[in-house]
Parts: C-alpha cells; sequence; structure tokens
C-alpha cells in the first residue's frame, strides 16, 4: 500500500477532479504490475496497472492480489467501472486502502467485488490514503473546496508598509513589498500548480496587480478567482488578461465571457457560505488563497480552512505596518527554512 501511495503521487496536478490513485498488483510476494492514474478522463490506477503486466507474467494475474489506494469504481463515468475489469481477470484477492466518499461510488464497489465472490480487505493504511486525498474526500464530504490560506510577513508581523492618506483618501494605503526570497517563491509556484484554484483580494489584486500563474514552475496554471465586489478593478490588470480562465466575485454583475466569468453574490447574505456554495458548484475541489490580509482574516475568523502556509522572512522587519493575519485554532504541523525564510504549515485543529 506504501507503493501505491507513492505512485498515486506521480498523478498529482493531472487528475482533478479525480483523485490520485496508485494501484500494484503482486503474485507470491512479486509485483507483477503498477499503475496509477496519470490523466483526468483517461485509465484508472486498476487499468493501467493490468496493462502493465508483462505477456510472460499474464498467467497469474487470477492468482495474485490486487492493492489500490482508493475503492475502485463500480460505475461508468469517464471511463468503464474497474471493478468490471478485475471481475472479469478474476483477480482473487483486492486490499483497499480507503472507500471512495464520492455518491456514485461509496461502498457500492467493494460490494460489487465481495458478490462477485473476490476476497476484499480495507482500511489498510487507511489515514494516508485519505490524507494523499484530502482535497476529493473534503470536497465530497462538506460540499466545498479545501481551502489553503497563504500569505508572507516580515518578522515582525506585517505584510506591508503604510504610506500616509494622500488625494483625498481618508485612510492610509499599502505599498509593496517583497518579502520572501526567490527559492521561496518557485515553491509557491509549485504550490499553487496543485490547486484547482487560486484566490486574492481586491486591494491585492490592484496594488500587487499579480499574474497569479505558476510561470516559474512547469505545472498548470489554477483558475483564477478574484473577489471584486464593487467591480472597481481597471481591466488593463494581468488577473484580466485572460491568458487563464479567471472568475470575478461581485455584487453587481453575471455573465460570461471567453475565460472571464462574472459571478453575482447578494451583498445581504453572508460572504463565506455563498462563496463556499458557488465554488462548489463550480466544481473546484482545492483554492489557495494569497491574500490579501483582509480576505485571509475572513476566512480564519469563519473558521472555513484547513491549511495555512506562512513564510516568514527571518532578515526583514519594518517596525509598523498592515498586519499579517492571526490564525486560530491552528496546528503546526512542520517548518522548513529556506535561506532568509522560515516556512510553518498549520492545520486547522477543528476539522
Amino acid at each position: 500500500m506504501h507503493r501505491c501511495l507513492e505512485l498515486a503521487k506521480l498523478g498529482a496536478g493531472h487528475v482533478a477532479p479525480n483523485p490520485m490513485v496508485g494501484a500494484v498488483l503482486v503474485h507470491e510476494g512479486r509485483i507483477i504490475g503498477e499503475g496509477w492514474h496519470k490523466e483526468y478522463g483517461k485509465a484508472h490506477a486498476e487499468v493501467n496497472c493490468i496493462n502493465a503486466v508483462k505477456e510472460s507474467d499474464r498467467q497469474f494475474i487470477s492468482q495474485s492480489t490486487l492493492y489500490v489506494s482508493l475503492e475502485p469504481c463500480a460505475h461508468y463515468g469517464k471511463t468503464p467501472p474497474c471493478t468490471d475489469l478485475i471481475i472479469r481477470y478474476n483477480i482473487h484477492r483486492v486490499v483497499i486502502g480507503c472507500r471512495d466518499p464520492f455518491k456514485e461510488v461509496d461502498g457500492k464497489g467493494i460490494e460489487k467485488l465481495k458478490a462477485a465472490g473476490i476476497e476484499v480487505e480495507t482500511a489498510v493504511l487507511e489515514h494516508e490514503c485519505r490524507e494523499l486525498n484530502k482535497r476529493f474526500f473534503t470536497f465530497h464530504t462538506e460540499q466545498r473546496p479545501y481551502i489553503i490560506l497563504k500569505w508572507a510577513q516580515t518578522s515582525d508581523g506585517y505584510m506591508a508598509p503604510l504610506i500616509p492618506p494622500k488625494g483625498g483618501t481618508s485612510e492610509p494605503q499599502t505599498q509593496r513589498l517583497f518579502i520572501s526570497n526567490e527559492y521561496s517563491n518557485i515553491l509557491v509556484h509549485q504550490w499553487r500548480s496543485e490547486e484547482a484554484a487560486i484566490m486574492v483580494g481586491t486591494n491585492t489584486a490592484l496594488l500587487d496587480d499579480p499574474e497569479l500563474t505558476t510561470r516559474l514552475w512547469p505545472g498548470p496554471s489554477p483558475l483564477r478567482l478574484v473577489i471584486d465586489m464593487n467591480l472597481r478593478l481597471p481591466g488593463s490588470l494581468k488577473v484580466f488578461d485572460c491568458s487563464v480562465r479567471t472568475i470575478v466575485f461581485n455584487t453587481i454583475r453575471e455573465d460570461e465571457k471567453p475565460n472571464l466569468s462574472f459571478i453575482k453574490l447578494d451583498k445581504e447574505k453572508q460572504f463565506i457560505p455563498q462563496l463556499m456554495n458557488a465554488l462548489y458548484r463550480l466544481q473546484l475541489q482545492s483554492v489557495l488563497v494569497e491574500g490579501g490580509a483582509a480576505l485571509l482574516q475572513t476566512f480564519i475568523e469563519s473558521g472555513v480552512w484547513d491549511e495555512a502556509r506562512v513564510i516568514v522572512n527571518g532578515e526583514l522587519s519594518i517596525g509598523n505596518g498592515l498586519q499579517a493575519p492571526v490564525l486560530k485554532n491552528e496546528q503546526l504541523v512542520k517548518e522548513e527554512k529556506i535561506s532568509t525564510d522560515t516556512i510553518s504549515y498549520f492545520r486547522n485543529s477543528k476539522k
């Protein structure tokens, strides 16, 4: 099962909204086939595993044990049911990491295999298998995306310096500050490639003018989500260049253009529940929230977050400025040091 998990991870960034799955076929202690789900809409792990068996070993398939990290599907989707394939090859034993929470599967695959006389063992490295597909499980059990909060801050807890009010404004404005180092920036772009979507608020889009792409990493760019409730952002911003599909959440209009959509929210209703419902309807299984401070704190206060990744530049302090968000119910999972930066990974202890 450990090998199944290793194989499953090879599909990261390429199989969503499907889960990552690995499969291993073993005959008398010898692996005769391996496979994983490589691309959404294409063959599942079980199919690739059986297809990988050499001609000289195909005689042993029915006498082998199939290990698979997630319950085999029992329904027709983009591909035929994997249970039918297992039954057709008369594989006598199947070991499953964890059940599939998707309503079209959820125990039906296990039942179908048992009904065919196949010996089935479940819950092997169950925690590890669920953790691998935490996005998939959260989406199907909580009807919302898996939410990852990310920000960078100075050693004294600020995200940006503040400049005095000008031009008739009554509030000080934030000034862009490059906090994380070049190595951490590459890692952030890798994170982006691993999620379905990336989100920023109005001020971050306006002041930083970010591309929100994976230009520093070879993986796919996520769908861009922009919160602009009053539609005050100019169309000249990079997030509106239509190079990547972009969705703007607002309270004024709802329409769709090529690679640019506007979704209207009700300003009289709670923001986070509306947003989660909309993202669920869009079939987005994960969102990386990159700022700004107010949007991040809104997620924290609502309790609707799963992970937080905080980058602290230990050699940079500014004395005053825009306060970084403050986590609640956080549990530190790990820390890593990248040159001047320390990256802390947190989980929501309430989840």
